[in-house]
């Protein structure tokens, strides 16, 4: 009865353990440390997969304790020593073919397995799932080895006018297509080319804009978006494999050249970024010489703020992007990649904090 109620003990809290996979764990410092150095998430999607890391590991804990102590009490239980003091056998009492305990040592791995299943399958169809009413769509490429970013859709919720803001450049997109028509037929009059039978220089796939920002070797791109404000990504490589990735979302993903073609999803969502502040974005794909310094800065802003930046950008097309945020009130440029700069060709300097270029100033 004893070990029977142990076992039931035992399933139940890991059960309850697991209950709490999308619940908020206590934040003090073993629950912190468990977070094994992941950074604090700014996003519900970031959040949803932490709370899911600490609980996997309060469970981990929990059945290493329980396994820990019972091979510490046979190991001193049934000791030979022990055994001899007491004027037993040499071997204490066999469980061979023992159905029940058989059954449960079956049994809990199982449904150990199946709870950490269903919460994993649960987490990732919230980081993943596409009908989060994006009221932002921000077009992401990525090229050796920087940055470009535009706005292609913006919401009139977060627009000057109140009206739906299409940031797509028709003329560049047109003139890109201008590019795509096949290189090569062969003698049987098969279409020939090195991305399935198209031009090397078929850049159609990718997203021209009116309002882009794009990163140099002298300036790190600085991409600003809306708070508490559901945003989707569309990514996009104009050569090699890079990776999107922005440690305070707990979440990258691969960005690929023609990725309709290579079958790969392009685009996230998250249902917004809850807090105000600037957060470094890198490459985490080897891509070449300069992958260490291909980063940029998520520069998240009220939704006020951000339709005067916006607006700003759409009324003074020849205005850099430093100069739209110091005219919003922000910082012009990137704040958060220190000591990573794209300092290539030694044009920026170090003035105290604050990271100013040459040619700017």
């Amino acid at each position: 009865m004893a070990r029977k109620l142990g076992l039931v003990g035992a399933l139940g809290l890991g059960a309850l353990a697991l209950a709490g996979c999308d619940a908020a764990p206590p934040d003090n410092g073993f629950f912190h440390a468990l977070r094994m150095g992941w950074p604090d998430g700014i996003t519900p999607e970031s959040k949803s997969m932490g709370n899911f890391w600490v609980w996997t590991w309060v469970v981990a804990w929990i059945i290493g304790l329980i396994m820990w102590g019972l091979m510490f009490l046979v190991m001193f239980r049934d000791g030979a020593k022990r055994a001899k003091k007491a004027g037993k056998g040499e071997f204490p009492r066999q469980t061979a073919y023992n159905v029940n305990l058989e059954l449960a040592l079956t049994a809990v791995p199982v449904i150990i397995v199946m709870g950490l299943f269903f919460f994993t399958v649960q987490t990732q169809d919230k980081v993943t799932a596409m009908d989060k009413d994006p009221q932002v769509t921000v077009d992401v490429t990525a090229y050796q080895w920087n940055w470009k970013f535009g706005y292609g859709e913006v919401k009139g919720s977060l627009t000057q006018d109140g009206a739906d803001y299409s940031g797509a450049d028709a003329q560049k997109k047109a003139d890109s297509a201008l590019l795509s028509q096949p290189t090569e037929v062969d003698e049987e009059g098969e279409i020939v080319g090195p991305i399935h039978g198209g031009s090397s220089e078929d850049f159609s796939y990718l997203n021209y804009d009116k309002i882009e920002t794009v990163g140099t070797s002298e300036e790190v791109p600085v991409l600003v978006l809306p708070t508490n404000t559901p945003i989707e990504f569309n990514l996009a490589s104009s050569d090699v494999i890079h990776s999107f990735w922005v440690p305070e979302f707990l979440f990258k993903r691969d960005v690929m050249p023609h990725p309709e073609k290579n079958h790969q999803e392009r685009r996230f969502q998250i249902e917004g970024i809850e807090k105000e502040g600037a957060f470094v974005g890198r490459c985490a794909e080897m891509c070449g010489t300069y992958h260490a310094m291909m980063n940029f800065e998520i520069r998240a802003v009220s939704p006020d703020t951000f339709t005067r930046y916006l607006e700003f950008r759409k009324t003074n097309p020849d205005a850099t992007n430093a100069e739209a945020l110091d005219a919003v009130g922000e910082d012009p440029y990137a704040t958060s990649t220190r000591p990573f700069l794209p300092d290539r060709a030694g044009t920026r300097s170090v003035d105290g904090d604050n990271y100013i270029g040459d040619a700017a100033a």
